[in-house]
């Protein structure tokens, strides 16, 4: 049976992935997943795209200021962590949100991260850049935020018109990823510039996209080698009918497939 599939393919730094039993997590480095995805992404800018494809299919790309901790059972205030982010702390009228930020850290293309790039996207967002993005699905998250400021090249503060106590979970969600300054948002649509723990290197319309995990881009870095994304294409030229994601995995084409939940290794921390 002739099949046409599109591929992701995301290369990361460091781990095997094994399933089975606790005794099979004693992990050795390297390993390729190769993931079933529900849909192909319209585009690879994250803060461009409102549903969940192109987040799952770039989210290892990116890094937040904070996350919410991927080994809590809920994503609730107390299982926030810093990512980017080496802390917070609010101000006494609670108006004020401060992050002092991690040294070291550079984008993919070698350019070190400061926060100006926390300044840049935030200002993206609010509408309050000299670029646009496209769409600007998640503008209404930070009708509350006046500005964003920064205090020297390792630290910013965003600034509330009210309080809003929960306004770091909103930082925290797997959307509010950091851009690069340096990066239009155009260029952002199809090749992707991060931090994370996955670079893309190659996209290949309706067929494969790679990307490769940097090693040193944050202290922890990931087990998995490489994480290919496997779509059904569309439009079947030879008219065969699209390719069941369970089949996929009965025949071997890949090692996992969501069930409509979060795909395995999406963040790197496999």
């Amino acid at each position: 049976m002739t099949r046409s599939l599109g591929t992701f393919v995301m290369v990361g730094a460091s781990l095997a992935v094994i399933f089975g039993s606790a005794a099979a997590l004693a992990q050795k480095q390297g390993g390729i997943l190769r993931v079933h995805a529900l849909d192909s992404p319209p585009s690879l800018s994250m803060h461009e795209e409102a549903d969940a494809v192109p987040a799952r299919a770039t989210m290892g790309l990116f890094n937040n200021l904070v996350m919410f901790d991927q080994h809590a059972k809920q994503n609730n205030m107390q299982s926030i962590v810093p990512d980017l982010a080496t802390g917070w702390s609010w101000s006494e009228d609670e108006t004020e949100l401060t992050f002092p930020l991690r040294e070291g850290v550079k984008w993919h293309d070698g350019k070190p991260f400061t926060a100006a790039d926390v300044k840049c996207t935030w200002d993206l967002l609010t509408g309050k850049s000299s670029q646009r993005l496209r769409l600007n699905p998640r503008k209404s998250w930070y009708h509350n935020l006046e500005e964003v400021t920064t205090n020297g090249d390792f630290e910013v503060t965003f600034h509330l018109h009210r309080p809003q106590p929960a306004f770091v979970t909103l930082l925290a969600s797997g959307r509010s990823v950091v851009y690069p300054c340096h990066v239009p948002p155009a260029e952002m649509r199809q090749h992707p510039i991060g931090t994370g723990p996955f670079q893309i290197i190659r996209v290949q319309a309706e067929r494969t996209d790679h990307s490769d995990a940097q090693p040193g881009l944050l202290e922890e870095r990931p087990a998995l080698s490489r994480r290919h994304r496997v779509y059904d294409h569309p439009r079947r030229v030879d008219g065969a009918p699209r390719l069941c994601r369970r089949q996929a995995r009965l025949d071997g084409d890949v090692d996992a497939a969501a069930e409509g939940r979060q795909e395995p290794g999406a963040r790197g921390d496999l």
